[in-house]
């Protein structure tokens, strides 16, 4: 019996070999800042009187595209849009659409995002369409008028609907909780039931000392072993193997069957790991979150319309990514590193 000819044998895709930094890691994960502007001002992020980039210093939406690709041709498997609040850059699902080429081609594994969830109603559909299928939104309280002072502008039904807007739309979503002594303490189990109850993990982060605020971070921080132990007297954490990339250390919550995530830059360095790099806005390469080391993109992507010179760029870079990063918070003591993290990218 007589069958249609076989199909022809396609071969599989040849992945280009990673950028290996010099502790023998390979960077497959790239976190993208395309803007240091953000409508919230979350007291333990940004000062209250922010002095924003001029918009002529930062790499064009077709400049970010170039860089990422560049990272996605030498191995790149993950790619993390963020801000600053990524959603409030104009234009930027003109980014998304170019990039989600990379899904549809298989050169890349993920395309997601993080983001205060102020936006996240009006795109919400068009990201899900584009490929992204999951994203972590910054929440650190469920009450209204904390939430509005933590935030000191924010609005908590927007990112509620938002939340519920993405989740409507197929988006997995994850929430970033940064634990705030005499803040939110409280209320931490209460985010758990309510995370899980909907069917969302939860990632509790601990304060980092980026940049000046106003408050001192020795007031605001709260170690998460401390978190831990309260959160252990009435429920069972059972430890997971899970990764999803970023520094995150999993337990699942046995009562809820929810995952709980513990991101401890302080009290536990997670770096012996840390496969990323973060790209701001102004087309600076930073190869740790903690250290000032960082290299310049924007020169070589603007002297040439190829992408040879930024390629190389990038890979003299990755020569130097240290082993980790040196945390420390004291009073009185200067933050790590100058810079905040809307400049670097959360």
């Amino acid at each position: 019996m007589w069958g249609p000819p076989d199909a022809p044998m396609r071969p599989a895709p040849v992945r280009p070999a990673p950028l290996i930094d010099p502790f023998q890691r390979a960077i497959t994960y790239l976190r993208v800042s395309v803007t240091d502007r953000c409508d919230l001002r979350c007291v333990y992020c940004m000062s209250e009187d922010m002095a924003f980039l001029p918009k002529r210093d930062l790499l064009t939406l077709e400049e970010l595209d170039r860089v990422c690709t560049v990272f996605v041709e030498r191995g790149v498997r993950k790619l993390r849009i963020t801000g600053g609040e990524p959603l409030v850059r104009r234009d930027i699902m003109h980014l998304f659409r170019g990039l989600s080429r990379h899904l549809a081609s298989g050169a890349l594994d993920e395309l997601t995002l993080t983001t205060n969830g102020t936006r996240l109603k009006q795109h919400a559909a068009e990201l899900a369409d584009l490929g992204v299928r999951r994203i972590n939104v910054s929440l650190d309280t469920l009450d209204p008028d904390k939430f509005r002072a933590i935030t000191r502008r924010g609005d908590l039904p927007v990112v509620l609907d938002g939340i519920a807007a993405a989740r409507a739309a197929g988006l997995k979503v994850k929430i970033n909780a940064v634990a705030l002594k005499g803040v939110n303490e409280d209320e931490i189990a209460a985010m758990l039931a309510w995370a899980h109850g909907e069917g969302m993990d939860l990632t509790l982060i601990e304060v980092m000392p980026l940049g000046e605020v106003e408050p001192d971070r020795t007031d605001q921080f709260l170690p998460l072993s401390v978190v831990r132990e309260r959160l252990q007297a009435r429920h069972t954490l059972t430890p997971l193997p899970d990764r999803t990339g970023g520094p995150a250390r999993y337990v699942r919550v046995e009562e809820t069957g929810g995952r709980l995530g513990f991101i401890t830059p302080l009290t536990h360095n997670f770096c012996e790991s840390c496969n990323r790099v973060r790209l701001t806005c102004t087309g600076r390469l930073y190869l740790c979150l903690g250290q000032e080391d960082a290299a310049d993109l924007r020169a070589p992507l603007r002297a040439s319309p190829d992408n040879a010179l930024v390629a190389e760029a990038i890979a003299e870079a990755i020569t130097r990514k240290p082993k980790g990063h040196d945390f420390v918070i004291e009073r009185a003591a200067r933050p790590a590193v100058p810079r905040h993290m809307s400049t670097t990218g959360g």
